[in-house]
């Protein structure tokens, strides 16, 4: 008669337990039939630094997350660069995004970034093409001038006159998306002015991203769900889905006209649409080009306007933390007019602003390991998502199976210990810098911002040149300070922006 109650006590207390069982000495909380969720669950709005510590807890560079005990679900979260190499270079053809992957970010359709295999080959051999012009590097280095010394300048230099605060991450955002959308599409929008205009394009793509976080956070069968009914973030991400292929079919459209009237240029747009009609061409063959030319400029789209954000202003803090980093690229920097004086016969006094040209910035060796740094410890894209083909084994001696998920963490990977040093937490761009004072080879070996592999980040050099002319122009004539008090902390994001931007005062500098 006593036994039921007893019965349940005793099974109410196991599986409370449960939450607290450690499984195979790993540091997540474990429960018996919820399996890793409620560890997911409490730590969903800070993942990358959540999987972290548990790296850093449990001494090794991969553990498993397990769903419910009556699904399959299992994901295998890494940072050991030993698996990231295996699996996006290696043996890149057992570890595609899958399908799983492409239905959560279906907005991106049958784009660069959301495909596999015979599909991606041909958008990739293509981007390839476009990426190594001369003219698309040219078109690159002349707009991140025009769009700094028109734009970016002259907003912080009104800001520095009347002394008022700014958020520095909307004016990157704002600058990264002037610059990818007069590369892409060859449009001038001036989205970064003093009026802090809003643009329908940004709107969509941020509301867009918003949903797709939220879709990888919960179980597929539910956010199908939502979408389905249209409801919750499901019915902004219609919206935004709508809004933005509205959009670019009148980009499309607009630029076949500008064509058809022999107005030529260099923009990606441009190219791409020559390429489609040229029959010699490797994406001839592309059924509807249209939407062809929507899915691939998204896709460049947002990869070139997020990188560039989130690049720059995790950058400008640690800089601005970091008073000697900041003290030698101005060093630096300032060699670098002198030479140029130098070799003009001439040592006149440089106008206020000064603005310099991304060719002067190629060879400066501090600037790069700084930005590299920063990179290392604030990846854009924090963590990479892949399936799995067939049974595999990782270096690291870990079993795989398909059906499995895998989350690569590039931002555990740049903070890990054992893979960095001791130091490996601050920021220190001479760890990239050689005896001979050159960028260390071994560094960028067990660096991953800009992927490995077959998919390596074919906008890596143009997103370098983009941050350098940004990075030179903004330290040469300006002193920038945090807000005091300002809370500086990663967003719940596709990309690692700042969850309340970056409040600044900017000062002028005086030389």
């Amino acid at each position: 008669m006593h036994f039921l109650p007893i019965l349940i006590l005793f099974v109410g207390g196991f599986l409370t337990l449960g939450f607290y069982i450690k499984r195979n000495s790993q540091a997540i909380d474990y429960c018996l039939f919820l399996g890793s969720i409620p560890s997911l669950l409490q730590n969903s709005n800070r993942i990358p630094e959540w999987g972290t510590e548990v790296f850093r807890s449990i001494g090794k560079g991969s553990f498993f997350i397990d769903g419910p005990i009556f699904t399959k679900l299992r994901y295998l979260a890494t940072c050991d660069p030993r698996n990231i190499e295996y699996i996006l270079k290696t043996n890149f053809i057992n570890f595609p995004k899958g399908e799983n992957f492409r239905e959560a970010f279906d907005i991106l359709g049958d784009g660069i970034f959301n495909v596999d295999s015979d599909s991606w080959r041909v958008r990739r051999r293509m981007a390839h093409a476009c990426f190594t012009l001369s003219e698309l590097k040219i078109l690159v280095a002349k707009t991140c001038r025009k769009v700094v010394e028109e734009q970016l300048v002259p907003f912080l230099a009104r800001a520095a006159e009347k002394g008022f605060s700014i958020d520095l991450q909307d004016v990157c955002s704002r600058l990264a998306f002037d610059i990818n959308i007069s590369v892409i599409f060859g449009r001038y929008e001036k989205y970064l002015s003093l009026e802090l205009p809003s643009h329908e394009l940004a709107v969509a793509v941020d509301d867009a991203q918003d949903a797709i976080l939220y879709r990888n956070a919960m179980p597929i069968c539910l956010w199908k769900s939502l979408r389905l009914f249209g409801i919750g973030r499901e019915r902004k991400l219609a919206k935004a889905h709508k809004k933005i292929d509205e959009l670019f079919e009148e980009y499309i459209r607009q630029k076949r006209n500008d064509l058809s009237a022999g107005v030529q240029t260099d923009d990606l747009l441009s190219t791409y649409i020559k390429a489609l009609e040229d029959e010699s061409s490797v994406v001839s063959s592309v059924a509807n080009k249209d939407i062809f030319l929507r899915d691939e400029m998204l896709n460049l789209f947002i990869a070139g306007r997020d990188t560039i954000t989130a690049g720059l202003i995790w950058f400008f803090w640690l800089v601005s933390e970091t008073p000697s980093v900041e003290t030698k690229i101005l060093d630096e920097l300032s060699s670098v007019l002198s030479l140029k004086n130098r070799e003009e016969e001439t040592m006149r006094n440089h106008n206020w602003p000064v603005v310099f040209d991304s060719d002067d910035l190629k060879g400066l060796v501090y600037l790069h390991a700084a930005l590299c740094e920063s990179l290392r410890l604030y990846p854009p894209l924090p963590l990479n998502r892949k399936s799995v083909v067939k049974k595999d084994v990782l270096p690291d001696g870990t079993l795989v199976t398909p059906g499995m998920e895998i989350i690569l963490s590039f931002y555990s990977a740049g903070r890990m210990p054992w893979i960095w040093g001791e130091d490996c937490l601050e920021f220190k761009p001479e760890r990239w810098i050689t005896g001979d004072g050159k960028i260390s080879f071994e560094a960028t070996s067990k660096f991953f911002p800009f992927n490995i592999g077959p998919r390596t980040c074919l906008g890596k050099d143009i997103s370098f040149t983009q941050m350098k002319s940004v990075v030179a122009a903004v330290l040469f004539n300006f002193h920038i300070e945090v807000v005091e008090g300002h809370d500086v902390c990663p967003k719940p994001f596709i990309n690692l922006h700042m969850k309340n931007g970056l409040k600044v005062n900017i000062k002028e500098r005086t030389m």
